[in-house]
This record gives structure tokens, C-alpha cells and sequence, in this order.
């Protein structure tokens, strides 16, 4: 693109932003003559793709912003449309970043323009209540805008279809599509009516489906430290807290309330480091018995446990182990179905439903396929995401998680146990799982490029002195996947390493996901398995990190 090119995109761009605030950065950025960052910001546009958009806050084709939004939001009726959809219902949902409210609203504007009907929560909700809203309400379609745990700088755009789960392939092409035919926000009906807010009705039959998960008369004892992580979590939680009778949780006042500007944290993520340290604060004054967080909208779910070996006292669960824990206290409640996890996650729950007699299943990274699959129980990944009610929430749902784990660890306590034990239970079992992570930020998407390159044209032989017996490029698929970007490894000896590279689909990151099986033949080789564990773990990241070039 020559620099008249540019000046002049960026020029009809200006002319037709309806945002008094990135109209103004965008003029700015002209009169100033920057160049370099107006080319950063005219290079494409945000691409829509299964996990919808993401990105940055700013003026421009590749950032988050009204124009933006309300071109996507006219791909998606464009499309319900052409799938016959006219006249259908859309929910569209919100958290409380920075313009979301806004792009809600743009988002009604445009669906009640496009002849839809369309319907707004009535405030800042975590994100399960619009997934359970959909099919409460019948709706076609539904959106959340929200940019779930990302840094304040981001939002996000995510788009859910009539059987409540986010889109999949090739939806979500045929709205891209629908997206670039739209040639001027000119051409967008936007009225400044007719679209409905609604009351609180949705939210009160959210609340009554989570008491559902619970087994009626179940203990309900288990004291909680709670974060919401600055989100919208606080007042849905404590809600369904109260109504299924367990003790009210003692809020991280720090954190307790919406803040887009997410203050105490570097990343509003409770996987991130630091993030946690004002809950352990919080809980090393009042010794509860587990702590719990959401992220900021509330659709994923941690837990921390007491732990005097650790540092302050509490160990974050990894989202394997809290996975597993459900798994286990659902088979012990009796669940029949289909237990599924990402094929990022641990292959205990395999061990788990295959010894409990249920399906399982392994799907690609993200809810939106974990949700699909036929017959449906239970379905987690490692990413602090859990499905315990898909009937209600076909999706991960960080409220209805919570308050299992909160019945699990209050029937734990009754009998004297706690979480930790019925994980070293389930290590006697079925070994000892022990995963881990080598996760990487970075500030230019190049680096990521090159790694995955680097490990397609040189592949590992061995990791950790293990020989790599068989590699998969998961952009081929296999026989019971889709293609997808990343790469699968399985190494040889008795622990059943794997390791698998893939691209974040919401973060500028790469991601390696590590496991091993360490057999345990009782509780007493326990301290040795976990030893061994962390020290294969160790080796295979290191090696890993080499063979990439990070």
C-alpha cells in the first residue's frame, strides 16, 4: 500500500467512525503523520474467525472498535438470513470492559436494522448466563462481547449459534464472508429503537438451573475465599451460593468489583503469575478451606487449597486436577453420558471414565467443540474451563463449576478429607498425571511463526532421553480430528510422556502442553511419583524450549 493509499483508507475511515473517541485518535494519528502506526493499523483487518474477534482497543480495521463491531455484528445477521432465520431472536450479552456496553448496543442496533429481533441482558453478566440465555430463550443466535482474561487494552467479540455452543468451521467463514461484503457503515440500518433490555428473569432461571447441579440434602459446609478478579462475577456467584445454602464466600474486597483498568493484577487471568496473591492474602486471614476465582467474565474457574508446602501456604489446582476432581465426584453422583476433554488436557479422565464405565471423547482445543459432542455429560480443559451442567450451559461455566467444587470439598470435609487426598487417591488408581506448561508471551507473532516452523522442519528425536516415537502434524488431522494448528508428540518409556505445540487462539502466545504417567503402586510412593514427575516434566520443557529456539 503506497502512503496515499494509506492516507487515504485512513481518511474514509475517519469519515464514517461513529465513536467520538477513536475518531479523535484517528485524526490525531493523521494530523501528527504517523505513518508507521497508521500501516500497523490499516495493514488487514481483525479477522473473524471461531473464537470471533479479539484484539486491542483503537481507531482502525485492526483494532477493536464500533466501526468494527457493527460490521461484524452485520455479517452475523447477513448470515442468520441467508439461513433462514428471518425475524429470529438474538441475545446478545456483555461484560464490563472498556466499550462493551457500547458494543452491545451497536450490536441490538444492527440486528433490529437487519429485521431480527433482538434482546440485551440487562447488565454486565458473566458470560454462562448469555450461553444459558439462548436456549432458555430460544434464540438463533447470541452474542457476548467480552475478551474473557485478556490485558484492559482488549475486547472481544464472541458469537454463539441456536444450540447455544460458539461457532465452529465453516460458520464461521460463511460470516467472515458476510463480514467483507459490507462495503460502508452507510449501508448498516441502525435505528436507535426496538430492541428489548431484559429484566432479571433470565439471570433468576440461571440461578435456579445451578442449584440443579447439587444433589438435593448434599453438606453444604466448605468455607471459600473468593475472587471475581476485578469481572462480573461477584454478585452471580454469591448469588447461587446463597440459594444452595453454603456459608457466604469472604470476598477479595480488591477485586471485588467490575474495573476495566483491572488494577492489581498484570493479567486478569488466575493462571497468570500473581494474580492469585491477593487471595492467598485474603485467605491466610481467615483460614478457609478452599479458595475459588473466576476471570473476569466468569466462564472459567480456579481453585486453591491449602498447602504447607508451598509458598504463603496455598497451591493453585492445575485445571487438570480440578477436572479430574469433578470427573470423580460426578461418577460418584451417578452421571451417565459422555465425559470429553481437549486433547491439550490430561488423559486421566480417560483412565477415569473408562474405569466408571462412561464414554469419553477428545476434541480440539476450545469449548466450541467440546460442547458438540453427541451425548454430552461433562466436558473440561486444562484452561481452567469446565462443563457440569450442558443442558443448561454448553459451554464452560465458571458459577455452576464453582459450586461442585464447593459440594465435592464440603462432602470431602465431612468426612475429614479434602481435595488434595481424593487427587492422591485417584494417583493410586490410575498413576500419578502429572502435566505442566511452557508457555509463551510475546509482543511479536513472528516468533510464534518461526517456533512451529522450526519443530515441522526439525523435529525432536528425543526429549528428556526420551525417543519421540511418534510426531503428529495436527494440521493434517488425524482419524477422530479436524485439522488444526499444532503439533503432537509421544515419547517412549514407561511414562507415556506427550507433549503438543499449538498457537494460542486468544493470546499472543505459543503453548506446550506436557504430561506424564508415573505408575504408584500405593499412597506410599506418592512423594517419590511426584518427584519423578516434576523432574521428567523439567527435562522435556527444557529440551522443548531448545528445539524451538525460544
Amino acid at each position: 500500500m503506497t502512503q496515499d493509499d494509506l492516507l487515504a483508507r485512513a481518511q474514509a475511515w475517519l469519515a464514517e467512525d461513529p465513536d467520538n473517541e477513536t475518531r479523535d485518535e484517528l485524526a490525531r494519528l493523521l494530523a501528527d503523520g504517523e505513518t508507521d502506526e497508521l500501516a500497523v493499523r490499516f495493514a488487514g483487518t481483525l479477522q473473524f474467525g471461531t473464537a470471533g474477534l479479539r484484539g486491542e482497543l483503537g481507531a482502525g480495521p485492526m483494532r477493536m472498535n464500533r466501526s468494527v463491531v457493527i460490521r461484524a455484528a452485520a455479517g452475523l445477521a447477513a448470515y442468520l438470513k441467508a439461513k433462514g432465520q428471518e425475524g429470529g431472536l438474538v441475545v446478545i450479552g456483555y461484560d464490563a470492559r472498556y466499550k462493551s456496553a457500547d458494543f452491545a448496543r451497536d450490536t441490538a442496533a444492527v440486528m433490529t436494522g437487519a429485521g431480527l429481533r433482538a434482546a440485551l441482558l440487562p447488565r454486565p453478566l458473566p458470560t454462562p448466563v448469555l450461553a444459558f440465555a439462548i436456549r432458555h430463550l430460544g434464540a438463533v443466535a447470541g452474542v457476548e462481547v467480552t475478551a474473557s482474561h485478556n490485558p484492559p487494552r482488549d475486547n472481544g467479540y464472541k458469537v454463539y449459534l441456536g444450540d447455544g455452543s460458539q461457532i465452529v468451521p465453516p460458520a464461521d467463514a460463511e460470516i467472515a464472508a458476510e463480514i467483507a461484503a459490507v462495503r460502508s457503515l452507510a449501508d448498516v440500518p441502525r435505528p436507535e429503537t426496538g430492541w428489548e433490555t431484559l429484566g432479571d428473569e433470565v439471570l433468576e432461571a440461571y440461578l435456579a438451573r445451578t442449584e440443579a447441579v447439587l444433589t438435593p440434602g448434599s453438606p453444604r459446609t466448605v468455607r471459600t475465599v473468593y475472587t471475581a478478579m476485578h469481572g462480573v462475577g461477584k454478585d452471580v456467584l454469591t448469588a447461587a451460593f446463597a440459594r444452595a445454602g453454603f456459608p457466604p464466600p469472604a470476598l477479595v474486597a480488591e477485586q471485588a468489583e467490575p474495573d476495566p483498568a483491572f488494577p492489581t493484577v498484570a493479567f486478569p487471568n488466575p493462571e497468570e503469575p500473581g494474580a492469585m496473591d491477593l487471595a492467598f492474602e485474603a485467605a491466610r486471614a481467615v483460614h478457609p478451606d478452599i479458595v475459588i476465582a473466576n476471570d473476569p467474565d466468569a466462564d472459567r474457574c480456579a481453585v486453591a487449597v491449602p498447602d504447607a508446602g508451598a509458598e504463603g501456604g496455598w497451591r493453585m489446582l492445575r485445571g487438570d486436577e480440578v477436572g479430574s476432581l469433578l470427573a470423580a465426584h460426578l461418577v460418584r453422583k451417578g452421571a451417565r453420558g459422555v465425559f470429553a476433554e481437549s486433547i491439550v488436557s490430561s488423559s486421566l479422565l480417560g483412565r477415569i471414565a473408562e474405569a466408571a464405565g462412561v464414554g469419553y471423547e477428545e476434541t480440539l482445543t476450545g469449548f466450541k467443540w467440546i460442547a458438540r459432542v453427541d451425548g454430552l455429560r461433562y466436558g473440561y480443559e486444562e484452561a481452567l474451563g469446565y462443563c457440569v451442567d450442558p443442558e443448561g450451559v454448553r459451554d464452560k461455566d465458571g458459577i455452576t463449576a464453582a459450586l461442585m467444587v464447593a459440594e465435592l470439598a464440603s462432602e470431602l470435609k465431612e468426612k475429614d478429607r479434602t481435595l488434595t487426598d481424593l487427587l492422591d487417591d485417584l494417583a493410586v488408581a490410575h498413576g500419578l498425571h502429572a502435566t505442566d506448561q511452557l508457555s509463551v508471551r510475546v509482543e511479536d507473532l513472528s516468533v510464534i511463526a518461526d517456533a512451529m516452523s522450526a519443530l515441522r522442519e526439525r523435529p525432536p528425536v528425543s526429549l528428556a532421553g526420551l525417543t519421540v516415537t511418534r510426531a503428529e502434524d495436527l494440521t493434517k488431522g488425524t482419524e477422530s480430528l479436524p485439522p488444526t494448528d499444532g503439533l503432537r508428540y509421544y515419547l517412549d518409556g514407561e511414562h507415556k510422556a506427550r507433549v503438543i505445540v499449538r498457537p494460542s487462539g486468544t493470546e499472543p502466545k505459543l503453548k506446550c502442553y506436557l504430561e506424564v504417567v508415573v505408575p504408584v503402586g500405593g499412597a506410599n510412593e506418592l512423594a517419590a511419583a511426584r518427584a519423578k514427575g516434576a523432574e521428567v516434566l523439567a527435562a522435556i520443557k527444557r529440551d522443548l524450549a531448545i528445539a524451538a529456539g525460544l
